[in-house]
């Protein structure tokens, strides 16, 4: 009985979680880091705990913000995804940084993520995530980078 309360809470949890727009940045030979970035909302208010990804050996949540006149980045524990609000990683602030990456990532691949989500209840849910690589130089989303004409 357990187990199927725990399936239907797990399932739950899953529906109450959406991705838009998951993106990679692409990278060039010898380059061993890069950023993933998406939009992620919650239904009933969660939080973003990890991330892994087979392409890199390395994956954390990072937070971007001026300090002093100065742009540093660190490494954060836990994202808060407040409940109905879409929460944008985006460049110049959260995102997912790929580190050690296992090989250059080219415009038009795609990236497996896996997104680690702490549910309001601290249940334990895994959201797997299609990232596509868009150009190195790539600074947003798909549609204001393809708005010039």
């Amino acid at each position: 009985m357990a187990l199927l309360f725990s399936l239907a809470a797990t399932a739950a949890l899953a529906a109450d979680v959406e991705v838009r727009d998951a993106w990679v940045r692409g990278t060039v030979t010898g380059q061993q880091a890069t950023g993933a970035f998406l939009e992620i909302t919650s239904k009933s208010g969660a939080a973003l705990v990890g991330a892994t990804s087979p392409a890199a050996a390395i994956s954390e949540i990072h937070e971007m913000k001026m300090d002093g006149g100065v742009m540093k980045m660190r490494a954060v524990a836990r994202l808060e995804l407040p409940a109905g609000q879409p929460v944008q990683l985006a460049p110049g602030g959260y995102h997912v940084m790929l580190m050690k990456l296992k090989q250059p990532l080219k415009k038009g691949d795609s990236v497996p993520l896996t997104l680690h989500i702490e549910g309001p209840d601290k249940t334990m849910q895994a959201v797997e995530v299609q990232a596509a690589v868009r150009d190195l130089t790539a600074s947003g989303s798909s549609a204001s980078e393809h708005g010039k004409h």
